[in-house]
């Protein structure tokens, strides 16, 4: 789900300011420089940086283009013979490379990474040096996508990718371009059972290998990681709890015994320690966590009762959780296109669809039932209907309840505009019975108005994702830290047209032929991190706990929002980058993380800067 590739390859955000930058930590309370290298010298490092990596970029881009353009014509042009590439490695592309280019690009390697790594354990180091060390023992959930996924399988076309990763690394890269109809049927999960399909065998990778890197050089927990070593933390008392997010929910434990294995893990680390458990969630992670929560009381599941959690957890730091989905899971699944397809220039885009067109990545995604977790939770009560939603802006032409809109309405698949809860029940007409099936059995995406429903919903599977169906563990010494991201411009809306590609099986498409003042490509955006809108990472946050039947042990909540406030020259955006993934790189958040890991949590005091109070307030779930 994740729009990062494209978006990191090309660079970071453009925008930068300097109004409300994150203070550094110091012993005195003021702001400290954490980094290791001098600012002349850093200011050096990024000059020299930037011109050369926008031309390395263009130049491997181009290539990577040119091979994907021939792995697609290859089927009918007897002149190109991809199997003379199976044997590529980067020793036989470097032999023919320009002596030239390869010291550039070496070059450019180092400035990169001393640009990139100039921070590296500072905001630890730092921590250390106020007393902070290892308390709790850390638990980590991360995020849809950022957990590699390595074939296990030893049928025959399988032994090729034994132990390599098919996601989450160059291997992919490769048998995506040299064997893509052999990558997708590893990559897609059976369309009846939800799990592997007869002959393939996919794992989540483990261990901090799983997460610490989407690919090399593209970190993910690296950063988290690196600070937590440095205040005391190793394996003995760190952990990656990794997932195949692939897969629905109750399929984690059905096929992999994931919850068995979190709760056994967790208790053995209180057990050693004696010491309750930190535990740390990502995006679609915070999901997967809220999930457990239910999953371990619940008789004939977890079958540990309602105390469990108050026993064995201390915090829960809750980093950039899509707690009510995300707005960009309905055309992903819909149509097979989000934002980042949506916006490629016109000969992009027939790249794109000649290599792996919006039908085929509309069956990916479907065949991916856990990306439809995060289908919009909470319906018009939440995000609004015809005539509003609680985040509209002054001034807006169109609410931004109308979440899928059409300007041509002479066809029945276009004849009205349809909220986030009307899209749902759009999207099973318009898809498979057996997606249909998939989805409606192992998520909800309602609201429970009464205590008595909510504790109901205490023992339907379906409902465990959702938390304005179900309640908060009975945990009265519970913590929840809420850390995100704001200020970033994140999809909100959508317009769509009928799909008359005679090529194409799909029924709509993202109407990218719009543009008009708020409206980019058929894209209308609104706040949040780059990937979940505000309302979803803070209502749950700032109100929706707050009532009593959500939250009758009252659980403390504290909410940290972190202004997306980019450094020009990095990447990655930086030590103030708000964006959904790169925040796991911040100083800011790393040291939040560290304070709470190291016993110190309490003294963190809630920091809150959009409008989310003032939308929540707006939203109509009430009190009983």
């Amino acid at each position: 789900m994740s729009s990062f590739l494209r978006r990191r390859i090309i660079g970071g955000d453009s925008s930068s300011s300097e109004l409300s930058r994150d203070p550094s930590p110091s012993a005195d309370g003021k702001p400290a420089d954490l980094r290791v290298v001098k600012a002349t010298r850093l200011n050096s490092l990024k000059q020299k940086t930037q011109s050369k990596k926008r031309n390395f970029w263009i130049f491997a881009l181009g290539g990577v283009f040119g091979l994907v353009v021939a792995a697609f014509f290859a089927g009918s042009n007897d002149m190109i013979d991809l199997s003379s590439l199976e044997g590529m490695n980067l020793n036989s592309i470097l032999e023919v490379l320009p002596a030239g280019f390869l010291k550039d690009a070496q070059q450019l390697q180092k400035h990169e990474r001393d640009a990139v790594n100039y921070d590296s354990f500072s905001v630890g180091l730092h921590a250390r040096s106020q007393g902070i060390r290892a308390h709790h023992p850390v638990i980590m959930i991360p995020g849809v996508i950022s957990t590699g996924l390595e074939s296990w399988g030893t049928d025959e076309p399988s032994r090729q990718y034994f132990r390599k990763r098919l996601w989450g690394s160059w291997t992919m890269m490769r048998a995506l371009v040299l064997d893509k109809q052999g990558w997708k049927r590893h990559i897609m999960l059976d369309k009846v059972t939800g799990m592997d399909p007869p002959g393939i065998k996919l794992r989540a990778a483990q261990g901090f290998d799983a997460t610490d890197f989407f690919i090399t050089g593209y970190w993910i927990w690296n950063k988290i990681l690196e600070n937590l070593a440095t205040i005391g933390y190793d394996p003995a008392n760190a952990f990656t709890a990794a997932y195949d997010w692939r897969m629905s929910y109750m399929n984690y434990e059905t096929r992999d015994q994931y919850f068995t294995r979190l709760k056994a893990h967790i208790e053995v680390a209180v057990g050693v320690s004696g010491k309750k458990v930190v535990l740390l969630s990502h995006s679609m992670g915070s999901q997967v966590l809220y999930y457990f929560f239910h999953w371990v009381e619940a008789e004939g599941y977890g079958n540990s009762g309602d105390q469990w959690v108050e026993k064995y957890v201390d915090s829960w730091i809750n980093i950039s959780g899509c707690m009510l989905g995300a707005m960009k899971g309905m055309p992903a699944v819909l149509s097979g296109e989000m934002k980042d397809t949506a916006q490629l220039n016109a000969f992009s885009v027939y790249g794109l669809e000649k290599f792996l067109s919006r039908s085929e990545r509309a069956e990916l995604f479907r065949a991916m039932p856990g990306i439809s977790s995060m289908l919009p939770i909470g319906g018009n009560a939440v995000w609004g209907d015809e005539n509003w939603a609680p985040d509209d802006r002054p001034g807006q032409n169109v609410s931004f309840g109308n979440f899928i809109r059409f300007r041509d309405n002479n066809s029945t698949l276009t004849n009205k505009n349809l909220t986030a809860e009307e899209s749902i029940a759009y999207l099973y007409r318009n898809s498979e019975d057996w997606f249909k099936h998939m989805v409606q059995s192992s998520y909800s995406h309602g609201v429970a108005h009464t205590k008595k429903v909510v504790e109901d919903n205490q023992r339907i599977p379906a409902k465990w994702i959702n938390p304005l169906e179900t309640r908060l563990p009975l945990a009265p010494s519970l913590k929840i830290y809420c850390f995100y991201g704001i200020g970033k411009d994140t999809e909100r809306a959508f317009y769509y047209k009928e799909d008359l590609d005679p090529l194409s099986n799909m029924s709509v498409t993202i109407d990218t032929g719009y543009t008009n003042g708020e409206v980019d490509h058929g894209v209308i955006m609104g706040e949040g991190d780059g990937t979940v809108s505000l309302l979803s990472t803070g209502y749950m946050c700032t109100k929706g706990w707050k009532m009593k039947r959500y939250n009758p042990a009252g659980v403390q909540i504290k909410t940290y929002e972190m202004p997306h406030e980019p450094d020009r020259f990095s990447p990655r955006g930086g030590p103030n980058t708000g964006d959904h993934v790169d925040i796991l790189g911040r100083s800011s958040l790393n040291d939040l993380i560290l304070r709470v890991a190291g016993g110190r949590g309490q003294d963190i005091e809630e920091n809150i800067h959009s409008n989310i109070k003032e939308y929540a307030e707006k939203v109509k779930i009430y009190e009983e």
